[in-house]
């Protein structure tokens, strides 16, 4: 009878601590991962605030130049700096030389610099401002609906989060920083290892 009675507690306690192993594991896992990015957020990027575990970020759409409605979703497979900003904000306009040169230097298939502009003149507002400023290797977004700030409560411009390959939040600074800085581009070469 006493056999009979612990006879699911073993395999029980296996399942368990299988789990406990591979959670401890995730989380060691994780917080390595957050003490290599912590090696590299200073100087240019040292207001940058490092995400303890990857986290969901809210799903929003916005346009393209050709009138495309683009979800954040879609970028999924490669890391992207999501930089929320406007023609009108002065900090954002001086850090946009810098986030076109990092798209220039790091974007391909692994990385993407996304400027969403929440301009409310829209797409032309935003292509005018590329065109005057020599903008090159940025693709023109824009959400003048300003959802896409709401939804990501986003109180003050500049705002950009990096993003892992599966659109999770790995980090974010609010405010201006030089995103084609060696700092910057150690810190998102080390994300993307």
């Amino acid at each position: 009878m006493a056999q009979e009675k612990y006879k699911f507690a073993i395999p029980a306690f296996t399942v368990l601590s299988v789990c406990l192993t591979l959670f401890i594991a995730q989380v060691i896992a994780q917080s390595s991962h957050a003490g290599d990015l912590s090696e590299k957020v200073k100087g240019a990027v040292a207001k940058f605030t490092i995400s303890d575990t990857p986290r969901h970020v809210p799903q929003i759409t916005f346009f393209d130049e050709q009138g495309q409605e683009i979800d954040l979703s879609d970028i999924k497979g490669k890391f992207v700096l999501l930089n929320f900003w406007a023609t009108w904000c002065a900090p954002c306009r001086r850090e946009m030389t810098d986030l076109d040169n990092l798209q220039a230097k790091l974007g391909g298939p692994n990385f993407e610099v996304v400027a969403l502009s929440s301009d409310r003149k829209g797409i032309p507002a935003v292509r005018k401002f590329y065109d005057d400023n020599l903008i090159q290797h940025l693709m023109v977004y824009n959400d003048k609906s300003g959802k896409s700030q709401q939804t990501f409560q986003i109180f003050g411009l500049p705002t950009t989060f990096l993003l892992d390959r599966q659109g999770r939040e790995m980090g974010r600074l609010v405010g201006p920083a030089e995103w084609s800085s060696p700092e910057a581009i150690n810190l998102i070469r080390r994300a993307m290892e």
